[in-house]
């Protein structure tokens, strides 16, 4: 008994079968974009998480009014000092912060992180399958081109 929800790609006309391949391809691409896009993030997320984590191995005290740079945009920094690094504020996404004991940010991150790998795995499943579907869709594409075309004369 066939499934309801396959297609039959040997049935399929040369047209329809370039057609559906393009989709194929643009939901693949679409999805290598969206794991380039979990990794970044989960990339920023480790680098904060890191800086947590050295920020609380130093002695209670030695950061208090330190100089530093603060990041306004990726290029743009103005001189700043620390005052308190027990409490921390949290990106937590659309403009929003929250803000964190030190220990709480950590484990934030933590969580983010976890959630974006596991995300990022599922994803990469699909993408996979995906491409080897549009791989099968060219491979049948050429031997139906091969079929349609005549052969060379002798």
């Amino acid at each position: 008994m066939a499934n309801p929800g396959r297609i039959e790609l040997d049935k399929l006309s040369v047209e329809q079968l370039k057609g559906l391949k393009e989709q194929t391809d643009l939901e693949f691409n679409l999805l290598q974009d969206s794991l380039t896009k979990i990794r970044t993030a989960a990339t920023r997320l480790e680098n904060a998480s890191a800086a947590l984590h050295d920020l609380s191995l130093r002695p209670h005290g030695t950061y208090l009014r330190k100089k530093m740079l603060v990041p306004l945009t990726a290029s743009l920094y103005v001189p700043g000092s620390l005052d308190d690094a027990e409490k921390v504020l949290v990106d937590v996404g659309t403009g929003y912060f929250i803000e964190k004991t030190m220990a709480q940010g950590k484990e934030y991150c933590e969580r983010k992180i976890n959630l974006l790998k596991s995300n990022f795995d599922e994803l990469a499943e699909v993408a996979t399958k995906k491409k080897a579907i549009a791989e099968d869709m060219a491979m049948l594409l050429q031997a139906k081109l091969r079929q349609a075309s005549p052969g060379p004369s002798s």
